[in-house]
């Protein structure tokens, strides 16, 4: 077994994988986004699930709104954008598919991203 508090302090963090799974905490500030129309995991499924905040997800070109709750899925190898369009911190919880980062948030393995 192992558990991690996390402190969803601003940026990327990884918490830990776990065989062939991995959990990151993700926190955009009000305006700020993760990734771009080429933003893409080569072999990883990403799990997002909302913890606080607003914003919104652009997948594949579809737009998806984010508020504390939401779950979304991007599959791998779908184009994606997530925006913080509310006036709090954006807080996520990600799931990787297998692993796609390391420690320092650096792509790796098959899940890199493209």
């Amino acid at each position: 077994m192992r558990h991690k508090s996390l402190r969803f302090g601003k940026g990327f963090r990884t918490a830990f994988a776990v065989r062939k799974m991995q959990a990151a905490e993700m926190v955009l500030a009000p305006g700020d986004s993760e990734g771009d129309a080429d933003n893409r995991h080569r072999g990883a499924d990403q799990w997002l699930y909302v913890v606080s905040g607003r914003g919104v997800a652009i997948v594949e070109g579809e737009r998806v709104p984010l508020k504390a709750g939401t779950l979304l899925v991007v599959e791998k190898r779908e184009r994606h954008e997530i925006r913080n369009t509310g006036r709090t911190l954006l807080k996520t919880l990600n799931f990787y598919y297998p692993p796609a980062f390391g420690s320092r948030g650096d792509p790796i393995g098959p899940g890199r991203q493209r």
